[in-house]
């Protein structure tokens, strides 16, 4: 199901299921069998989310993120990809394709990022580790563990939970 208002481009690769709710912008991502894509989501280029995942509202996922099976993003979720971001080169010249540096991301199967956290570029969030809710995550987050505050740290082990 992909509702009438949202934004999809036909270089989308959409799997069986995918449900896409009203104004979302999707371009040169995959999206895999029976994931959910809340209201004002945008996925950008050369982004890969898996099957069954649920993708709330307001969240931005940047080229350079790869989403793993079963993974849970909580409403207005951040990713950033760019170590370095400017709007303009030395010379005033406004920036382009070529003028930055994409930091892949990847989140690993079964983890949940919480409501409002922002990922930094070049993080991996380890097999069902939980980012909880408005953490800022500066460095990799090990499986079944849960981390919150800004910087992210430690919190709990998850693994009894699951």
């Amino acid at each position: 199901m992909i509702a009438k208002t949202a934004v999809v481009a036909s270089d989308v690769i959409l799997g069986q299921g995918v449900k896409i709710f009203h104004f979302v912008n999707l371009y040169g991502c995959t999206i895999d069998d029976n994931t959910r894509i809340g209201t004002f989501v945008e996925i950008q280029k050369n982004a890969r989310i898996g099957k069954r995942c649920k993708i709330q509202s307001h969240s931005f996922i940047c080229e350079g993120v790869t989403i793993e099976d079963e993974v849970f993003v909580g409403h207005g979720v951040m990713f950033i990809n760019d170590p370095n971001p400017g709007a303009v080169n030395p010379d005033g010249s406004l920036q382009g394709e070529d003028d930055w540096v994409c930091l892949p991301t990847k989140i690993e199967q079964g983890a949940s990022i919480g409501s409002n956290a922002t990922i930094m570029g070049g993080i991996t969030v380890g097999k069902g580790a939980l980012v909880g809710a408005g953490a800022v995550v500066t460095r990799d987050v090990a499986p079944y563990t849960i981390v919150v505050g800004n910087p992210a740290r430690f919190h709990a082990d998850r693994k009894q939970n699951i």
